[in-house]
């Protein structure tokens, strides 16, 4: 097990999904839905989002590293919201959704500036700051890729059905369907690659000197 990679890998996922969870849930208070607010969800303190989801943010990423050697770290979280205010507001829940994803777009472009402005890998400071904001560009166009792909329960299936309300009764039929969780999860597998190496090949491209991990 490389430990420096293991921790780098759970820090950059924990703080990368607290701040996903933390967008959540302001933008749910700011959209009138008080119950992220009133379950501790709006705040950048990892422990309340860590405490609501032990298995997702702690133990599921710990075992991804122990079986993938220190190189890949996979987990989840959740915000809790009132359904009854998302389908009287879906423009608001549609907000809602897509700022958890926008918020990894953000971390991925801060450390897409700290790549770009570190220059060439000369070892040392330099190299470490670039694993740093290597991990955190990668790790957040993955979170971002994934969380946005338009099957329940992801983030992308609430943006759809906030923008179009229509498309309520099929996510409904879809999640009323045995073991729908079951197979959403297989295509994700499926679909997830060819959605996501594309993007982090072109951003990744755009870096005088790319990020080779």
């Amino acid at each position: 097990m490389n430990w420096e990679a293991a921790i780098l890998w759970f820090v950059t996922f924990v703080l990368s999904t607290t701040v996903h969870e933390a967008a959540h849930a302001t933008f749910a208070m700011l959209g009138g839905d008080r119950t992220a607010l009133e379950g501790g969800q709006v705040t950048l303190n990892p422990l309340p989002h860590m405490q609501r989801e032990p298995f997702g943010m702690v133990m599921l990423p710990l075992l991804s590293l122990w079986m993938s050697g220190a190189n890949w770290c996979f987990g989840y979280a959740s915000t809790p919201y009132n359904p009854i205010w998302a389908y009287r507001h879906p423009k608001r829940a549609a907000l809602m959704s897509a700022a958890g994803p926008l918020a990894n777009v953000l971390l991925a472009a801060i450390a897409f500036a700290v790549l770009y402005f570190v220059g060439r890998p000369d070892g040392g400071t330099e190299e470490a700051v670039r694993r740093i904001a290597g991990t955190f560009l990668l790790l957040n166009l993955l979170l971002a890729v994934f969380n946005l792909i338009p099957l329940p329960p992801l983030d992308g299936a609430g943006v759809v059905q906030g923008l179009l309300p229509k498309t309520r009764g099929l996510y409904e039929t879809i999640q009323r369907i045995p073991y729908a969780g079951i197979v959403t999860f297989v295509l994700l597998i499926k679909i997830l690659p060819y959605l996501f190496w594309p993007v982090y090949s072109t951003v990744n491209g755009w870096l005088p000197y790319p990020y080779r991990g």
